[in-house]
């Protein structure tokens, strides 16, 4: 029985929702995140059927200063292509049909689990799309995590993404965070739904089922299928810088050199206004650097309006805290 109530919800699980009214209750959502990655992100419909192929300029073409009298050689640009694939989330919701109908709220009883079931996937997706790895987990699709693996050398070709990859420095174990700066844009930054798709997400209510029990037992319930399908394309790695290496146990303390990192990855893009520019963080940077701002007026810090609330902004970019940036993060070393 123990086991089965991982799976389906109990009658202890319908009196835990059960208003005074005898109706059912508004949920105050313990476990859900902010993640607002999610709303930041437009997905576009991919051009395949699983994901996306983008074409990129690699190389430009030589150009020459001519004589009179003297030719110049052709030439022409070189360019590469990189698919992106979706992965394929999926949830199924079910429950017992005589706990769902009872008090006649089985519309609402339902609308309960639904929320929960969303939550979960919007957690799960919004994770992936940080530490998502298609070599680890090969059902998963490529997040940024992978794309920007280590951080940038001097001495290194600049044409390459490590060099969006900023080291904060001072971090020495594995108990690390990473501050993101996305520009998202169609010829930028953008997630992808497969070709032919509705944004990759589907809901389908599939009515009365009989279920099993633990002992292939039958009974009637409700079941519903939530399936989303998106996958992530970097169009171009300019537009995403990586802060990588803050120290989590320290960074109580002083947050100048975060600001200072905040600022070369400000100017490490090319276009700042390519898209809609914004900087991912955790909760423990989030509040580190306001603490700090409250003694340091001119950090470059402020709160402005954007979508209807005020919000922390950092160089004019708004700050969106992500609950879903870990801070466990392996110790990142040069490429």
């Amino acid at each position: 029985m123990a086991e089965l109530a991982h799976i389906y919800p109990t009658y202890l699980d319908f009196a835990s929702r059960m208003d005074p009214d005898n109706k059912i209750a508004a949920i105050v959502e313990l476990m859900a995140q902010t993640n607002p990655i999610m709303q930041d992100m437009a997905p576009l419909e991919g051009n395949l059927p699983t994901g996306n192929r983008t074409t990129v300029r690699t190389g430009l073409p030589t150009v020459t200063w001519r004589f009179l009298n003297y030719g110049v050689q052709p030439s022409k640009s070189v360019s590469a292509q990189i698919t992106d694939t979706c992965g394929m989330l999926e949830a199924y919701a079910e429950v017992d049909k005589s706990l769902a109908d009872l008090n006649g709220n089985t519309a609402a009883w339902r609308l309960s689990e639904d929320r929960a079931h969303l939550e979960a996937m919007n957690q799960e997706m919004a994770g992936t799309l940080f530490y998502g790895n298609q070599g680890s987990a090969p059902e998963e699709f490529n997040g940024l995590m992978p794309r920007y693996p280590s951080f940038r050398n001097v001495t290194l070709n600049p044409d390459v993404s490590s060099y969006n990859c900023i080291n904060n420095a001072g971090a020495t174990a594995s108990v690390e965070t990473s501050i993101w700066l996305v520009v998202w844009g169609p010829n930028t930054v953008h997630g992808i739904y497969p070709k032919g798709s509705s944004l990759g997400f589907a809901q389908e209510d599939k009515g009365q089922v009989t279920l099993l029990d633990a002992a292939n037992g039958r009974f009637e319930g409700y079941r519903t299928h939530y399936k989303w399908d998106l996958g992530l394309t970097v169009r171009d790695w300019k537009h995403v810088v990586r802060i990588c290496n803050v120290d989590s146990a320290t960074i109580n303390g002083s947050v100048q050199p975060i600001v200072d990192s905040m600022i070369k990855a400000y100017y490490a893009v090319p276009n700042i206004g390519a898209g809609n520019a914004v900087w991912y963080m955790n909760n423990l940077v989030c509040w580190s650097m306001q603490l700090q701002a409250k003694n340091t007026p001119n950090m470059a810090l402020s709160f402005e309006d954007f979508g209807g609330r005020k919000i922390p902004m950092f160089m004019g970019i708004p700050i969106r805290r992500c609950d879903q940036i870990l801070n466990t993060e392996a110790l990142v070393t040069t490429a």
